[in-house]
């Protein structure tokens, strides 16, 4: 991988269901890190968050080759080449999964979920749509990068629901935007400066409904190797409840001292804060 990069990547069902709808790829020598959540019954949320995953990724190779592929939907200013090359391929993918639900009866209705991270000089492109998250521990701050496209989340946003009420709501799985649901979608798309140091997590609400933000943080802080931090995410999910899929990458720059976050983080003063699940 370039610039001082390490990751580690995990999937697992969970305790309670049968298949695991969550899909990872990563493409290491390009720094492209992509997770999906399919949605839909009969199998058909696996073929979903597989199709924008490997469509992802695909096409992002594809452009490395040959810079003057044509981008699919309008060009975003005032963001890089990358960040508009990954809204892209996201646009790409709901197109894939639209299509191939249009075709086939069975798959009707399916979709998922996609975050995205794309790291080039320095710089992270960062896409998302529906409710998985990125998340940066920087130092002793610990932030949620994205904002869910969820009903519930809209509401705390809004004032409307609390963020207690809002995570034992029944409406949690209620998404306001998503991949393959109509012929369009809007990407969210930001830039990040990459500091040394930065841990990068993508990762699945069957993490995130399990674990607070300061068992998230504490873990990050804590384990050194990458690998290690996402199967130790995972595994605590799983001792928490596994009610989900539960699926974590977690992309490192450079080696940083560790420890110092989990010991801040018992005592409850590193958080900055994030909206609700935004």
């Amino acid at each position: 991988m370039g610039i001082g990069m390490e990751y580690g990547a995990r999937s697992d069902a969970g305790r309670i269901r049968e298949n695991n709808e969550d899909s990872l790829c990563v493409a290491p020598e390009i720094n492209l890190f992509v997770l999906s959540d399919g949605m839909g019954g009969q199998a058909s949320g696996e073929v979903a968050s597989h199709l924008a995953t490997e469509s992802i990724v695909a096409h992002c190779r594809e452009a490395e080759v040959n810079p003057s592929l044509p981008l699919i939907g309008e060009r975003i200013e005032g963001v890089s080449d990358a960040s508009n090359r990954l809204a892209s391929a996201v646009r790409l993918a709901n197109r894939v999964i639209h299509e191939a639900a249009e075709e086939n009866a069975a798959q009707r209705g399916m979709g998922g979920t996609v975050v995205a991270v794309w790291i080039a000089a320095e710089r992270v492109s960062l896409a998302h749509v529906g409710d998985s998250r990125a998340y940066r521990l920087r130092g002793n701050e610990f932030e949620q990068l994205t904002r869910d496209h969820s009903f519930v989340a809209e509401q705390v946003r809004r004032g409307f629901m609390s963020r207690e009420e809002a995570g034992t709501s029944t409406l949690q799985n209620v998404l306001l935007r998503a991949l393959g649901v109509e012929e369009e979608v809007r990407v969210d798309v930001d830039e990040q400066l990459l500091m040394a140091g930065d841990t990068i997590l993508l990762c699945s609400d069957g993490l995130t409904r399990e674990l607070s933000d300061a068992q998230v943080a504490a873990v990050l802080g804590d384990v050194e190797d990458a690998q290690e931090a996402a199967d130790r995410l995972v595994d605590l999910a799983n001792e928490a409840g596994g009610e989900d899929n539960i699926s974590a990458i977690v992309v490192r720059h450079a080696p940083k001292p560790v420890g110092t976050m989990a010991r801040i983080g018992r005592l409850g003063r590193w958080f900055k804060g994030s909206e609700f699940a935004s």
